[in-house]
């Protein structure tokens, strides 16, 4: 399994502004906006958690695989500082689905290293991808 460094781009919020007028989820426009890294699995499809806006400012950072029919697994926490934040985004990044990446035309395993940025509720987002 190839080790990702980063999976997800830096989203910020401005960037998200003309996705959240063309009255798309902030899940489709990060799943839109997805900048695609040869060799890494891509997210098709994103769930936010619901986590309060206490929390914003928080980072939780996931290391998981993406197997080969992109279903993430084998899922661990690498750094967070609240442990119930931590299991909201674990929750939520366990329902994602990727493009499994690809290797000489063949899907493969991939792990993944994936920090979550929590957001203020006011920005209308959960969460943002670094």
């Amino acid at each position: 399994m190839k080790a990702i460094d980063k999976l997800a781009v830096l989203l910020s919020l401005g960037a998200l502004a003309p996705f959240a007028a063309s009255a798309k989820t902030l899940e489709q426009a990060y799943v839109d906006s997805y900048q695609k890294i040869p060799g890494a699995p891509v997210p098709i499809a994103v769930v936010s958690p619901q986590i309060g806006s206490s929390f914003a400012g928080q980072t939780v950072e996931l290391e998981f695989v993406v197997d080969t029919t992109g279903k993430p697994s084998d899922f661990s926490v690498k750094s967070a500082s609240d442990r119930a934040v931590a299991g909201l985004v674990m929750a939520a990044v366990k329902k994602w689905e990727f493009a499994p990446a690809i290797r000489d035309g063949v899907a493969v395993a991939t792990k993944v290293d994936l920090p979550v940025r929590i957001i203020d509720e006011s920005a209308e987002a959960n969460y943002a991808a670094n």
